[in-house]
């Protein structure tokens, strides 16, 4: 709006805010998920695959050992039971989001949508809250079973066997130097790991699928222990359920899915309403996705429960988080189990950066725009910073142990795949699909279910999950109030009658009464022009344009201003504005009156009645409160330049 001369910033600021300015551009987003500037620089749809991929197929490092921790004997059983709820639960949820949300925002912005005013906001928050749980603890949680397949390689255990902490902390620095350097999404890199990863995999599950079927006796051993710990099937189905919602974890990665969605080429005739050729491939992608993992689960479960003594498992042991490895070293040899290793190290650091990547792209597209981070959380780099210092912080609390983090991990994965189910069932509903309605509120109560057993089974989850809210929130609260009198109008816009009212003002003086809108009758704007002229000792050939803001929803931040110009009873000229906030619309309305004609505008506004400090919270919370100092105030911080500065009269 105002424009004043400051002083150049430094190399290193302008350095940490770089692509900050493109970022507040009408649906603009930058960062690691940005928006292609058009289709034909997209990647096709399974190079994507392999970018979240190296988030949702890294899990196979520890996973069937969790798998195996959880269930004991019956890990394979539930692990097929998690293979059904993905393949008919998580899968179609996200490929609905896919079609709701083909821009990345993912199963936040729908529900964000259903819901407006502060209870909306908070809403928000907390489902933030807990994509920061899920995404730090992969960072943390990748980094620290990276730094477990690095201590325990038998070549090396003898030297790092007390370093895993401090490792732990070299990828997680490491990370966030990539990141501050500049990170474009190497896909490349991604298919490349992904591809060996799995191979490896494919080598390792083939080597332990012969030995079990050349050893019989470990398929009936397996069978007997099972029939005697938990005598039929329907007990062993049933207990397998019961230890399902520790599985979670082998869930992960349909957030991350939808978020790299900008990144699928789609089709030429796809448009930014309708990118159907997008939709499409990610709904490929998705599926690929879950298939190649539903079988790898299977398989290796199955390997690892038969092949591996239980004591292993278990914390200290040789395969507690580095199941595949073990056996990798133990039927493959040292030098292919360090190549295994290599692999799973560099795949699950890679984890950790497409995790990275989705708390930039998430966090920046609604904290700032709610007025609840600094204007700096726009930029990639300084939010960089935080987010690896609080990987310290997290790894330190954490003392770098993979079974630690899962609680934590589970429930943040839960809770989002919950709220994605939720929106999608509300989506069908509204749409008027009683089948897709019904089928998506069933998956909705199995992954409730699995997120409140969760909770119980292992609350540390849902603590740190409440720690991250509690965070986030309090933080966005104090910055919302720092950023209080802040000019959060982006752009004024005037309709013909109103650019008549000014530049007909112009040639005399411009002169605003602000005026609550009541009855609008002819009596109310007679006696408002009477007393302010009356306040303000005023001759009674002055005239006056009356400004009137009606309050939308008080807990937005930013947004534009459409300013229209009426006459009222054929006299009295009125401009009507709708905002968020009265006094920042009024200060918008004035400096863009000022800038347009190059005069000084004055308002005029009666003091309100009342306490100033329950004023102020009316206006924090609602929009108006104590207009006239507010609205100084936002002048003042706007245009420090006095002599440039609007006029502010009370009376």
């Amino acid at each position: 709006m105002a424009t004043t001369e400051r002083p150049p910033p430094s190399r290193l600021r302008t350095w940490m805010l770089q692509g900050l300015s493109d970022m507040g551009k009408s649906g603009g987003h930058t960062g690691p998920h940005a928006e292609p500037e058009s289709a034909h620089r997209g990647q096709r749809w399974w190079r994507v695959m392999c970018l979240t991929g190296v988030d949702y197929f890294s899990t196979l490092g520890y996973q069937p050992g969790i798998a195996a921790l959880a269930a004991g004997l019956l890990s394979p059983i539930a692990t097929i039971v998690l293979v059904i709820v993905t393949l008919a639960g998580a899968l179609p949820v996200y490929r609905r989001v896919a079609e709701e949300s083909p821009h990345g925002e993912g199963s936040i912005a729908m529900l964000e949508r259903l819901l407006s005013f502060w209870k909306g906001k908070l809403f928000v928050l907390t489902l933030l809250g807990f994509a920061a749980t899920d995404f730090l603890i992969t960072i943390t949680l990748s980094a620290a079973d990276a730094s477990t397949h690095l201590v325990e390689n038998p070549h090396l255990t003898s030297t790092l066997h007390d370093k895993q902490m401090v490792i732990t902390l070299i990828l997680v620095a490491l990370l966030g130097a990539v990141f501050l350097k500049g990170f474009l999404e190497a896909i490349g890199v991604a298919v490349a790991l992904v591809a060996v990863y799995l191979g490896l995999n494919v080598v390792v599950t083939v080597v332990g699928l012969w030995h079990v079927m050349t050893e019989g006796h470990l398929i009936t051993d397996w069978s007997s222990a099972l029939t005697a710990e938990h005598g039929n099937a329907f007990a062993m189905i049933g207990v397998a359920l019961l230890v399902f919602p520790k599985l979670a974890l082998g869930l992960s990665g349909f957030e991350t899915g939808v978020a790299v969605m900008p990144h699928v080429k789609g089709d030429d005739t796809d448009t930014e309403e309708s990118p159907k050729g997008r939709i499409r491939d990610t709904k490929k992608l998705l599926t690929a996705a879950a298939v190649i993992m539903s079988v790898f689960l299977i398989a290796t479960s199955f390997i690892t429960t038969l092949l591996i003594p239980e004591k292993e498992f278990e914390s200290g042991g040789q395969a507690n988080g580095r199941a595949l490895a073990y056996l990798a070293h133990e039927y493959l040899g040292g030098a292919f189990g360090t190549l295994y290793d290599i692999s799973t190290i560099a795949i699950l650091w890679f984890a950790g950066a497409s995790a990275m990547a989705g708390l930039l792209n998430l966090m920046p597209r609604y904290l700032p725009r709610y007025g609840m981070a600094p204007h700096w959380a726009r930029a990639v780099r300084p939010m960089v910073i935080v987010f690896t210092l609080i990987g310290f912080l997290v790894t330190w609390l954490f003392d770098a142990d993979v079974d630690a983090q899962g609680g934590a991990y589970a429930t943040g994965v839960l809770v989002l795949i919950s709220s994605a189910a939720i929106a999608v069932t509300i989506a069908a509903r509204k749409a008027g699909q009683r089948g897709w309605t019904i089928g998506f509120a069933a998956i909705s109560v199995v992954f409730l279910y699995v997120t409140v057993a969760n909770v119980f089974e292992r609350p540390d989850g849902v603590k740190i999950g409440a720690c991250f809210i509690a965070g986030i929130i309090l933080v966005s609260l104090l910055s919302r109030l720092a950023r209080a009198f802040e000019l959060r109008v982006t752009s004024v816009t005037l309709d013909d009658m109103a650019e008549r009212f000014i530049r007909d003002m112009a040639s005399r003086k411009i002169r605003f009464i602000a005026n609550e809108p009541d009855r609008r009758d002819k009596a109310e704007y007679r006696d408002k022009i009477e007393q302010i002229r009356a306040d303000n000792d005023m001759p009674e050939q002055e005239d006056f344009v009356f400004v009137e803001v009606t309050v939308t929803d008080p807990s937005e931040f930013e947004a534009s201003l459409t300013v229209r110009g009426e006459v009222m009873h054929n006299r009295f000229r009125v401009l009507t504005l709708e905002s968020s906030s009265v006094p920042n619309a009024l200060a918008a309305l004035l400096l863009h009156a000022r800038d347009t004609t190059g005069r000084i505008p004055h308002i005029y506004f009666e003091w309100t009645e009342g306490n100033p400090f329950a004023n102020f919270l009316r206006f924090f919370l609602f929009g108006q409160g104590e207009v006239a100092p507010v609205t100084r105030e936002v002048l003042r911080e706007a245009e420090p330049d006095r002599p440039r500065r609007p006029r502010v009269h009370t009376g």
